[in-house]
């Protein structure tokens, strides 16, 4: 049985729609209206409010607190200042990936480490030999995300005179008081647009609800569920645990275990740096090269039109974002499957993830994909796409 989060009176109020599913133990708003259109709209064109609080989050302390976070992930900590965020991976002995989220560095021994899945044991069990305190504090610390084009303005509004909100640099992190309530705000987030992150002490979680709702309201703030979220994370091409990968930790079969390089996270390895855990494995995979990449797909509309036509159908645009894996051919044979697909009512195209096999992952590259239709099997055609589909300026000025 679910939870309530620190901020469940404010969002149960709001959520006429009744949607509700179970996320990491605790009731998530799926979506306020019986549409997420409305609360994906806000993301893009205003500001979403969702709450974020059933990440996992651990505070790593002490005078080894940097030797243990770098031992882990596979990013080099040693270059991540304080007040910095870090988005990273961290692998198995295998190079395999674990899980995958975010090192925030609150000062020069103090860092805060979020996760999507439980990861308390093994961060524990690479800390043998380190002057180094872990805590869980997933309970004990609130959050919420801001995200969309205007809420810096929101933040502004409402935070402290002396914070400066509009300064404050793309994945950096700072201080500052909402409503009266101490809160560090990072600029992070989940959407691929300009947004940000509070953290709260659960305690006093509700007053900075309250404050941004109100201090919003001119700037059209809108509560938003995981619906809206899981369309604009496609655009933005982030992945998601258990859906675009498996952790290395639940995979039952080798095709089900995922290297950095074949989701798209190659960019966070950093193999020269101090050892950390699957540094070995990845120099040899590096050396022959990944078998598989995360590639975007563009579904051709023609071919989509096409075959509703001969089923006798106009075009049907699905409402929510899938999680519904299928296969990607080319020609007769299956080269890779999309995991996560959407409608994008910003691009005007039905898109989608994939992981695909590095032969036929350069962008232009015409493939199919699996596409029901009254409910038969057909394939769309569809065309690789570099990652992301959506990247505004926005987000990092």
């Amino acid at each position: 049985m679910p939870v309530p989060t620190p901020f469940h009176s404010r969002t149960a109020a709001l959520n006429h729609n009744l949607g509700w599913k179970d996320w990491a133990g605790y009731f998530a708003v799926t979506s306020y209206e019986t549409t997420p259109e409305r609360e994906y709209n806000a993301i893009r064109q205003a500001a979403g409010l969702l709450d974020v609080s059933p990440l996992f989050k651990y505070r790593v302390s002490g005078r080894d607190a940097r030797r243990l976070v770098d031992r882990v992930v596979t990013r080099d900590m040693n270059k991540v200042q304080v007040g910095q965020v870090a988005y990273t991976n961290w692998c198995d002995a295998e190079g395999k990936v674990i899980d995958d989220g975010t090192v925030q560095r609150l000062g020069d021994d103090v860092y805060r480490w979020t996760a999507a899945e439980p990861n308390l044991r093994w961060i524990t069990m690479n800390a043998t030999g380190l002057d180094v305190r872990i805590e869980d504090v997933s309970e004990k610390t609130a959050a919420l995300a801001l995200q969309g084009p205007t809420s810096r303005a929101i933040l502004a509004a409402c935070a402290e005179a002396d914070t400066d909100v509009a300064s404050l640099r793309y994945f950096r992190l700072t201080r500052a008081r909402i409503a009266g309530v101490p809160v560090e705000i990072s600029r992070t987030g989940y959407t691929g647009d300009l947004g940000y992150e509070i953290w709260v002490d659960a305690a006093s979680a509700e007053p900075v609800w309250d404050a941004l709702m109100a201090a919003g309201a001119p700037w059209d703030i809108t509560p938003i569920g995981l619906l809206a979220l899981d369309m604009a994370r496609i655009e933005a091409g982030l992945i998601l645990l258990d859906v675009d990968y498996v952790g290395a930790k639940k995979a039952l079969t080798g095709s089900q275990r995922y290297s950095p390089y074949e989701i798209g996270l190659g960019r966070l390895v950093h193999l020269d740096k101090a050892p950390f855990v699957g540094q070995a494995a990845l120099r040899r995979e590096v050396a022959r090269g990944p078998a598989r990449q995360l590639v975007g797909l563009a579904v051709d509309w023609d071919d989509l039109e096409r075959l509703h036509d001969e089923a006798g159908l106009p075009p049907q645009l699905p409402a929510t974002a899938s999680r519904l894996s299928v296969p990607v051919w080319d020609g007769e044979q299956q080269v890779g499957k999309a995991t996560s697909s959407t409608w994008s009512p910003t691009l005007k195209k039905l898109i989608a993830l994939a992981t695909v096999s590095t032969n036929v992952s350069a962008p232009g590259t015409d493939l199919d994909m699996d596409f029901t239709i009254d409910h038969q099997r057909k394939r769309v055609g569809v065309t690789v796409t570099a990652l992301p589909f959506f990247d505004p300026p926005r987000k990092r000025e």
